[in-house]
């Protein structure tokens, strides 16, 4: 089974921006699609943004648009949430989870394999 594993979190002040890295191990993600959720403390985990296993079409929540981007490197075995225009209520931890064939939709259930998280904190 594939394992992910997240990076690139931190501290950024308002309006700065941030890349978080999906690492794959154990198997090549060219077959799976990629998922960017999070939760912040005492809310829900959400979507954030998501690609499918093509790599050819991405959704985004309605929270992130114009300011998250996913996308996705098959020969690094990576994806990415390139994260720009960052707000503090984008403060949470990140999680990348993997769907073997998956379409790519905002769907938390559709996603098989889970990262530990990684926090990001928008902070002045």
């Amino acid at each position: 089974q594939v394992q992910v594993v997240e990076s690139g979190g931190g501290l950024v002040q308002p309006g700065g921006s941030l890349r978080l890295s999906c690492a794959a191990s154990g198997e090549t993600l060219d077959y799976y699609a990629i998922g960017w959720f999070r939760q912040a403390p005492g809310k829900e985990r959400e979507a954030v943004s998501c690609i499918n296993y093509t790599g050819g079409r991405t959704n985004a929540a309605d929270s992130v648009k114009g300011r998250f981007t996913i996308s996705r490197d098959n020969a690094k075995n990576t994806v990415y949430l390139q994260m720009n225009s960052l707000k503090p209520e984008d403060t949470a931890v990140y999680y990348c989870a993997a769907a073997y064939f998956g379409s790519g939709s905002l769907v938390e259930t559709e996603y098989n394999y889970w990262g530990q998280g990684t926090q990001v904190t928008v902070s002045s």
